[in-house]
């Protein structure tokens, strides 16, 4: 059944959904401005936090009161204190901080949602107060929020995992390498990511142990000869950004360096073909629309024939999932010639 049963709207429920940006805008908005962080150490007033946080007084004010109308805050007479949770949870690197700054980013670009539609163009790119720098820790830092918490309970579905040397393209800062290499102890892995973010990969990786079995490479996976002789190539959250025909393009691209026998595993968003379940993917379709010129949520369907296009065989899903993490897997066929270029 393509649609859900019948529901009766109410005025009062339709301008409670209009006006859902409020709160999480307020959320986003302190985040960015790192405010739960100075108040870690204990309660201060409002002009107080103004000059540690060099923010304009009537705007943070009025931003601490509504933190605290909505219990994100306790305000004592005229100081202010982080809500029970929220140390742990957004003042520092432990937490989702990253991901709620992104969630900003992604706010400005939802704010233009109506004019995308209309004209078909992306939306005007509106900084962060920290400015891109700030928006590509926020990204990186945020995927780490979200994958590392889940990654060994979603790579079960790949269990039992065997492979030698994992590519990992568009790895990040290193979440899922880690996770792969700890699953599989005696393989190795090369990531590959623009250059600009290997030396956050660097970094954590250095702070698990992993230096040595992972080598760093700085590329364009779309647009850079990728590395050759991975018997596993991963490619988590990446489909999502390209187009059908981007990702026929990287698929065909993938396939041409994999060992012969070699395995490709896709984790993203899995639409049923009705394409309005699961709900999360439809609203990541919007969000796709509104950040990439041709990006979207696929189905099952369109991932085995865009496989299938490349030259893989064997496309199965192997986990569902609400969210993103979802994971389909083909093999290229154990005949297949490999680029000569080596690992």
């Amino acid at each position: 059944m393509d649609s859900p049963p019948q529901r009766t709207w109410t005025a009062p429920e339709l301008h409670a959904l209009s006006r859902g940006y409020q709160g999480p805008a307020i959320l986003n908005a302190a985040a960015e401005l790192n405010l739960f962080a100075a108040l870690v150490d204990g309660p201060a007033t409002a002009d107080d936090l103004a000059n540690r946080l060099a923010c304009n007084p009537r705007g943070l004010r009025i931003l601490l009161d509504a933190l605290a109308a909505l219990e994100l805050l306790r305000k004592d007479h005229d100081r202010y204190a982080l809500a029970n949770g929220l140390a742990e949870a957004l003042a520092g690197s432990g937490g989702i901080l990253a991901i709620t700054r992104h969630h900003a980013h992604c706010l400005r670009n939802w704010a233009q949602l109506a004019m995308v539609v209309k004209t078909g163009r992306l939306p005007e790119r509106l900084p962060s107060v920290g400015g891109a720098a700030g928006a590509l820790d926020a990204f990186i830092g945020g995927m780490d929020n979200l994958g590392a918490p889940v990654a060994d309970q979603v790579l079960a579905a790949l269990q039992p995992l065997q492979f030698e040397h994992l590519l990992d393209l568009g790895g990040a800062s290193g979440t899922w390498t880690i996770a792969l290499l700890r699953a599989c102890p005696t393989a190795l892995a090369t990531l590959l990511d623009l250059p600009q973010v290997i030396p956050m990969a660097r970094k954590r990786l250095a702070g698990v142990g992993l230096t040595d079995r992972v080598q760093l490479v700085a590329g364009d996976f779309m647009n850079d000869d990728l590395p050759a002789g991975a018997d596993l190539a991963w490619l988590s959250a990446i489909i999502h950004q390209n187009s059908r025909a981007q990702n026929r393009a990287l698929f065909a691209k993938i396939h041409a360096v994999l060992r012969p026998g070699g395995r490709l595993a896709i984790r993203d968003v899995l639409m049923e073909e009705s394409r309005i379940r699961p709900l999360a993917g439809a609203l990541f379709a919007v969000n796709m629309l509104v950040a990439t010129e041709g990006g979207g949520s696929y189905t099952a369907g369109e991932l085995a024939e865009d496989l299938a296009s490349a030259g893989f065989i064997q496309f199965s899903v192997a986990r569902r999932d609400e969210g993103m993490h979802g994971i389909v897997v083909a093999r290229k066929p154990s005949s297949a010639p490999v680029n000569p270029t080596r690992l």
